[in-house]
């Protein structure tokens, strides 16, 4: 069972952004924000951007965790985890009181100022595809399985072993 859960885990597919690609431009949180609320606001965006360093960007959104913390903090059950692994809250129930917004590891669960309902991104799921993939302007956005992504993140630590490694031997050549 925990084999069978494991790959179930590495098969689901999350949003990954290639740092070496993003700029920083933030249309992905303008076009998440307009999707979904209709408005231009980057507060009201389901992904947004980090700016780890003056020249280092991640855009970060829901990572669809296996035991999803935000579902646990929940004290009225208003976040629910669906089949497809996407967060669903239940604005009905939604009380407003951040504790899931907390326990998110990676900080991407928000808070509406304005109606006092917590959100986070679902993927884009009565869409069909995530709209700030779709219109990344330098493709730094994905939407692939995690199991694609440690290949790529794999192929490229070995290219850069490899580049590193024929640097050293021409130097002392």
């Amino acid at each position: 069972m925990a084999l069978k859960t494991k790959m179930t885990e590495r098969l689901k597919k999350i949003i990954v952004c290639n740092v070496d690609k993003c700029n920083g431009c933030q249309i992905c949180e303008f076009v998440c924000s307009f999707t979904k609320e209709k408005v231009f606001n980057s507060r009201k965006s389901r992904i947004f951007v980090v700016r780890i360093e003056p020249f280092l960007n991640l855009a970060l959104t829901c990572k669809k965790c296996d035991d999803p913390p935000c579902v646990r903090a929940c004290p009225t059950e208003a976040v629910q985890r669906l089949s497809d692994e996407t967060i669903k809250i239940d604005e009905e129930k939604c009380i407003g009181c951040g504790w899931c917004v907390e326990a998110c590891e990676f900080g991407v669960m928000r808070l509406n100022l304005e109606t006092g309902i917590a959100f986070v991104c679902d993927y884009c799921r009565d869409i069909g595809e995530p709209q700030c993939v779709k219109y990344c302007p330098k493709d730094a956005l994905r939407y692939i399985t995690i199991e694609q992504a440690a290949r790529e993140l794999s192929k490229k630590a070995v290219k850069s072993i490899v580049q590193e490694l024929l640097s050293a031997c021409i130097t002392t050549i």
